[in-house]
């Protein structure tokens, strides 16, 4: 059984992710960190779904079962959980967040010690575990053995400390102000909180969750409500997070969305002049405009391709000795700082960058013109493999004839089909795309 997708375990709660389920994928988790144990604790956070109560008692009580002790942080962003696994020396973490999707999903994203997500050789062995009837059984302890489990609610001060460090210790965001908008997430207090402490005028949407109300029309999925709020208090910026505020997406001045590849470029060139890049380029994604790749080329920096993920990000840094990287849809890692995609951290290091340069958001995050691109998400009844799609390889023929470059893929996390093309021509992209989206509904229906 594949349990794992793109980012970790996700799907409707109670059926996929249901309470039976996380409980024993918590046992297999435990059976599997055993193995490297130094403390005998796990970490377990959440975001503010409603689901997020039954799914973590669930995990305690598998979790205690197979011998852990574990620590209960209550709603925290997911990067919190990757620095605190670590901070706090436990043997793993756990996050519990279905991240950009809709309340009634959710998931479970797993780190190691050191705050990394797992690679996908880890998470096959702990599906393995999962369908081991008798090694969940065998692995079950009794009397003294049962871990314990701990809520402990003042850790979020650690964060916050640890996320206002990567700000430039003699800046401040007085005369700024900012709109941040939380999503109804798990970075409602620390997001706010942090802007205000060091020094901005704050203006926050998106705080009050209600346990269905994450994501909904609100943060970086529904940009446009930010926009306007940017507009109507005559903001300098504008900041929304996703459900579990690993993910920023900025909105200028003008109450325009700050395109995620033109955003990673500035920073990276920004890093580059300050002497703190490390290695000869960043990593993207497939998914990335071909104009990043011109504009870094321009700055005598090279762009690296990664599969989409950001653990796939993470993993291609580390090869490659690279302190940053990201996805356009805004998960930016600056490895410095954070393991994984932090919207708060990014965001800090977008405003630092406004604070030393003094120019407005609209002109700074505008460095290049992107090509035209088309992105068409299509819901779909099953997930054929590509391979088996008869007309597939000529349609591909027929878009590269066109100099038009193209990806396909299906989403790790939703029943969906990703459509992207990009090219010079915008009609050319529309009229193809049109083809595309014909041609796949009829080959998926």
């Amino acid at each position: 059984m594949e349990l794992f997708g793109t980012d970790g375990v996700r799907g409707k709660a109670g059926k996929k992710v249901s309470a039976v389920n996380a409980m024993r994928l918590a046992m297999a988790t435990g059976i599997y960190f055993k193995q490297f144990a130094r403390t005998n604790k796990i970490l377990v956070g959440k975001d503010t779904r409603r689901s997020g109560y039954m799914i973590e008692n669930a995990m305690v009580s598998g979790l205690t079962a197979v011998g852990f002790d574990v620590i209960q942080i209550g709603p925290m962003p997911t990067p919190a959980i990757a620095f605190l696994t670590s901070n706090m020396r436990c043997d793993a973490g756990i996050m519990i967040s279905a991240s950009h999707n809709p309340y009634y999903d959710n998931g479970i994203k797993f780190f190691d010690w050191h705050g990394n997500k797992l690679n996908r050789e880890r998470e096959k062995e702990i599906e393995a575990i999962y369908e081991d009837d008798a090694r969940i059984e065998e692995a079950q302890v009794t009397g003294k053995e049962i871990g314990k489990s701990k809520r402990i609610d003042d850790v979020i001060g650690r964060y916050i400390v640890h996320i206002k460090n990567s700000f430039p210790g003699t800046a401040t965001l007085s005369g700024k102000r900012v709109v941040i908008d939380c999503a109804n997430g798990a970075g409602y207090i620390v997001g706010p909180t942090i802007l205000q402490e060091l020094g901005a005028e704050v203006v926050v949407l998106g705080d009050k969750p209600n346990g269905f109300n994450i994501n909904e029309g609100c943060g970086a999925m529904h940009p446009e409500y930010l926009a306007k709020a940017v507009l109507e208090y005559r903001a300098d910026i504008g900041i929304a997070l996703d459900g579990d505020a690993d993910r920023l997406v900025i909105v200028d001045e003008k109450g325009d969305v700050v395109d995620g590849d033109k955003l990673m470029g500035v920073l990276a060139v920004h890093l580059k002049n300050q002497g703190t890049l490390k290695g000869d380029g960043m990593v993207a994604t497939v998914m990335s405009n071909q104009g990043l790749d011109e504009y870094l080329a321009s700055q005598g920096l090279k762009l690296y391709r990664s599969a989409v993920g950001d653990k796939n990000v993470v993993e291609m840094m580390q090869a490659h000795g690279m302190n940053f990287g990201g996805e356009q849809s805004g998960h930016i890692i600056f490895s410095d700082y954070a393991k994984t995609g932090d919207g708060i951290s990014s965001a800090l290091q977008a405003l630092a960058y406004l604070v030393e340069t003094g120019q407005k958001a609209s002109k700074a995050f505008n460095p290049y013109e992107s090509y035209p691109q088309l992105l068409v998400n299509l819901l779909v009844h099953e997930k054929r493999d590509f391979d088996t799609i008869e007309g597939l390889d000529a349609l591909k023929e027929k878009i590269e004839g066109l100099g038009i470059r193209h990806l396909f893929r299906y989403s790790g996390t939703e029943n969906k089909i990703r459509l992207l093309l990009e090219g010079k021509d915008e009609k050319k992209l529309e009229a193809i795309m049109e083809e595309c989206v014909a041609f796949f509904k009829r080959a998926l229906a």
